[in-house]
């Protein structure tokens, strides 16, 4: 008869310690499969939350539906999360740094929701894929990362691509277009954040931080514009809001199963299924410039995803296990 060993049961609230094995985390981020499956899943998701929001955007203020939409997605990461970890998750040396990621995050939130009010999803989400450009510019002014003439190529061919996106004319720009030119912005800011606090926090207490302050921020809105939602769009929002929480952890699963040089292109199939959304409900149709500009964005961001990649493939020949939190977040 064999006697397996007790485990003795983490403390209710506990922080769980990593794996003190190597090959345990390396095996975790080695199903590329599964990684893509979570990753396209939640390309699904999102799409559908934005969708929803542009709907909704063109019936209630946009700080309402930014609130309803914070909220809901608040309880279903919660549920989500709390189970697993306990409130344990919730302790922090770096209040300030969550605070001032929660409200670009919400800057960043409350731009794109602007933007889907003033112009077709395709498009804001076409020109929302420029953050990737903006994060690896952020990261040269405020990380001070070496960057070497490939990828300075590739930031400026994205840019020209943003600018074709934006196609000014007559000496102005879409409003639109400046909006989601904002939230890119803001988002690129927040992914600077994760990548400076992920040594010291994990992605739940990222995730749960962000969602509540978020929520609070979209709170102070409701006095500048409130209608009383009818009950189906409650439900809708409230559905919205819970997918997007669901898609949010979808993406943090993603990236925590597979090297993000596998996963991450399939991001870009956000905008495939926003252009069917938008063409689909609204009758949009993308015109050449925005087709053009979005491919020179999306081949500038996966360019500098490729060089990123051979660049730490080249200072680290074997792989070494992630810290806890090292995972990147998504944005909301």
């Amino acid at each position: 008869m064999r006697i397996r060993p007790s485990i003795p049961a983490a403390a209710p609230g506990a922080r769980r310690e990593p794996l003190p094995s190597g090959a345990a985390a390396e095996t975790r981020q080695n199903q590329p499969r599964l990684g893509i499956l979570y990753m396209v899943l939640s390309t699904v998701g999102f799409a559908g939350v934005n969708a929803v929001v542009k709907w909704e955007v063109a019936i209630y203020p946009v700080g309402e539906v930014a609130f309803y939409r914070s909220l809901f997605a608040l309880v279903a990461v919660a549920v989500a999360i709390l189970p697993r970890t306990g409130v344990g998750v919730l302790r922090t040396n770096r209040p300030r740094a969550h605070l001032l990621r929660g409200v670009a995050q919400f800057g960043s939130m409350t731009s794109m929701f602007m933007a889907f009010s003033l112009m077709p999803l395709g498009s804001a989400v076409a020109v929302g894929f420029a953050a990737p450009l903006f994060t690896t510019l952020m990261a040269i002014v405020v990380l001070k990362e070496q960057v070497g003439p490939h990828r300075w190529s590739a930031l400026v061919v994205g840019f020209i691509g943003v600018v074709v996106m934006a196609h000014p004319g007559a000496g102005t720009v879409q409003p639109g277009a400046l909006f989601a030119l904002a939230n890119a912005v803001l988002i690129s800011t927040v992914a600077i954040g994760i990548r400076q606090m992920s040594t010291t926090e994990s992605p739940e207490t990222l995730t749960l931080y962000q969602m509540a302050i978020i929520t609070v921020c979209t709170l102070a809105l409701l006095p500048f514009g409130f209608r009383h939602p009818a009950w189906r769009d409650i439900i809708v929002l409230a559905i919205a809001g819970a997918g997007n929480g669901v898609a949010q952890i979808w993406w943090t699963r993603s990236l925590s199963l597979a090297p993000p040089s596998a996963v991450v292109p399939f991001n870009y199939l956000s905008l495939v299924w926003a252009m069917m959304l938008g063409f689909a409900i609204w009758g949009d149709v993308p015109g050449p410039d925005l087709i053009a500009g979005a491919v020179i964005v999306v081949g500038s961001g996966l360019y500098i995803l490729w060089r990123e990649t051979l660049r730490h493939g080249v200072r680290r020949p074997m792989p070494s296990p992630p810290s806890p939190g090292s995972v990147r977040r998504a944005p909301g």
